[in-house]
């Protein structure tokens, strides 16, 4: 993906980039987390919801564009589909963890969802992809 098709994207809405999210991953069937160098990955506090939350994306060049906009060494990780669905999303819900989808470091604005809600949407668009 070359910078201005990045751009592109980075620049819509939290709507949009959900959308866009949906449509990669079912595409690609991978999610895109970050990590530090122990392996563990990123979750990020949100003091106006009181909640915990992993934040996702749809490809490696997203994720990596977060992480460099951030003063933390981290690095995207790939997570097949079917493994985030089978087991990251209970593991989510056991630890009552939310789900922010395609965050960016300039928006803030995010699109905050429960574990169950992103498996259903998932779930949706791979139905509707074949």
């Amino acid at each position: 993906m070359n910078q201005n098709d990045l751009n592109n994207i980075l620049g819509l809405n939290c709507e949009e980039r959900f959308d866009y999210f949906l449509m990669d991953v079912v595409e690609s069937k991978d999610i895109w987390i970050l990590v530090n160098e122990d392996d563990c990955f990123l979750k990020l506090y949100s003091e106006e919801e009181d909640l915990e939350y992993l934040p996702v994306w749809p490809s490696k060049d997203f994720a990596s564009h977060y992480a460099s906009e951030t003063d933390k060494a981290l690095s995207p990780k790939s997570i097949s589909l079917p493994h985030f669905l089978n087991k990251w999303i209970p593991g989510l819900k056991r630890d009552e963890l939310f789900i922010s989808v395609f965050p960016t470091a300039t928006d803030t604005s995010i699109w905050m969802m429960s574990p169950d809600e992103l498996n259903e949407e998932l779930k949706n668009e791979l139905s509707n992809m074949g």
